[in-house]
């Protein structure tokens, strides 16, 4: 059997520190291949992608990964724990992944490894939530609760890789303990850096120049961030129209949902707790543009990511229970979205070991008259949420002749040829 090495990602959009970590995932996993689980069209943070799914992989693919499979929305616009869970049942149903690899601030794998047991130990998540009721974050409870418990340096916690880092050690325990974690340390860029000061620049920054939308130039900083060939594609999507994609585009959108759902309704809505629901309604109708919203609405309690997610949840309809039902089922499909002919190669192996059906027409498995009763398998529910992410993500694309529905059973993957 093949070796192939996993990894789960954004790529919002492919920049240098991403082929740095392919390069170096398949380096030192001695993987002849790589597959990436990647988000659709709304990401972990609760955001809209800047470019969509289709070109996103393109530009992976391009880049040398050789196939990209869509992580199911339903995880992918989720909080660490659920997001990491996802992307490593979905790699381990595949049957043929050897490795995955992960980018952290910290790549002391051991001390990763500490804090992910530790955070799976029965009393933690009781003594995390009794200091979240502080008025604590998710993030500065875990920080504090494995400081308190292991020792661990709180700042190991803090940032938003090294907690992915830590959920996809849990999940691998639980869920994949034949997959063999590898982690690598992020060089150059900080997460939340806003300023591109070298070839290797944070995608937030790398975002913040693509916004502008403006065509980015060769002796750019931003150009000189990215592959080549990425910041061509960019290039050619914002000349057409396509992009850039911003939350604020669905400003009013959001606003319109929120203002028309009952409270029952969206204290329903995943991550909604102690009364929320009345705050939420009460900015709806009180804001007048999305970032004027999540203002009314943030607190240490509520960081931005948790309340972003909170409106991508109310566009498309998801709830507690509905989550509740696909976190206990997993992802239930491969769908690609690209590959090149090596991951030709891998879809004949996966087709031979994979627990899970592999997508690349969704037609043949969910129609448009199918999604529109509400009589689904689980596996049909789980696509149709892609689908409408897809059906309100176009919205928000700048040309409007590219926001017709159903793009879903129109694409094809991306195939490179050579």
């Amino acid at each position: 059997m093949h070796t192939a090495v996993g990894l789960i990602v954004e790529y919002n959009p492919f920049h240098n520190g991403h082929l740095w970590h392919l390069t170096e995932a398949k380096r030192i996993a001695g993987a002849e291949f790589a597959i990436a689980i990647m988000s659709g069209n709304f990401l972990q943070r609760g955001e809209p992608a800047i470019v969509d799914k289709w070109s996103r992989a393109a530009m992976a693919v391009t880049a040398g990964v050789d196939l990209v499979i869509e992580l199911p929305t339903v995880f992918a616009v989720r909080s660490a724990q659920y997001f990491a869970t996802g992307g490593i049942q979905l790699l381990s149903r595949l049957g043929m992944v050897s490795h995955i690899c992960f980018g952290a601030e910290s790549a002391d794998l051991a001390a990763l490894t500490a804090a992910a047991r530790a955070l799976s130990a029965s009393t933690t998540g009781s003594t995390i939530r009794q200091k979240m009721k502080t008025g604590r974050t998710y993030a500065a409870s875990l920080a504090l609760t494995l400081a308190e418990t292991t020792g661990i340096d709180p700042g190991v916690i803090h940032s938003p890789n090294n907690i992915l880092a830590i959920e996809y050690l849990r999940a691998i325990f639980t869920c994949a303990p034949q997959l063999i974690p590898l982690v690598i340390e992020r060089c150059a860029a900080n997460y939340h850096d806003t300023v591109i000061t070298s070839t290797i620049a944070s995608a937030t920054a790398i975002r913040a120049a693509i916004a502008q939308n403006s065509l980015l130039l060769p002796d750019s900083s931003a150009w000189q961030s990215l592959p080549a060939a990425t910041a061509a594609q960019i290039n050619a999507l914002i000349a057409t129209g396509r992009a850039p994609v911003t939350f604020d585009a669905f400003s009013n959108i959001v606003l319109a949902k929120l203002r028309t759902m009952q409270l029952n309704e969206l204290a329903a809505l995943p991550d909604v707790t102690e009364g929320l629901h009345n705050k939420i309604s009460d900015s709806a109708r009180k804001a007048s543009t999305l970032q004027e919203l999540l203002s009314f609405i943030k607190s240490k309690r509520y960081p931005l990511t948790r309340l972003q997610r909170m409106m991508i949840h109310a566009l498309l309809g998801t709830t507690k229970t509905t989550l509740a039902g696909f976190d206990q089922a997993g992802p239930l499909y491969a769908r690609i979205l690209a590959f090149n002919q090596n991951g030709r190669r891998l879809l004949r192996v996966i087709d031979r070991y994979s627990t899970v059906p592999v997508i690349t027409k969704t037609a043949r498995f969910l129609t448009s008259k199918q999604q529109q009763n509400n009589e689904l398998t689980r596996l049909q529910d789980m696509l149709a949420y892609d689908i409408k992410a897809t059906d309100i993500y176009v919205l928000g694309q700048p040309n409007c002749q590219w926001r017709a529905g159903g793009q879903d059973y129109q694409t094809s993957p991306h195939y490179l040829a050579n």
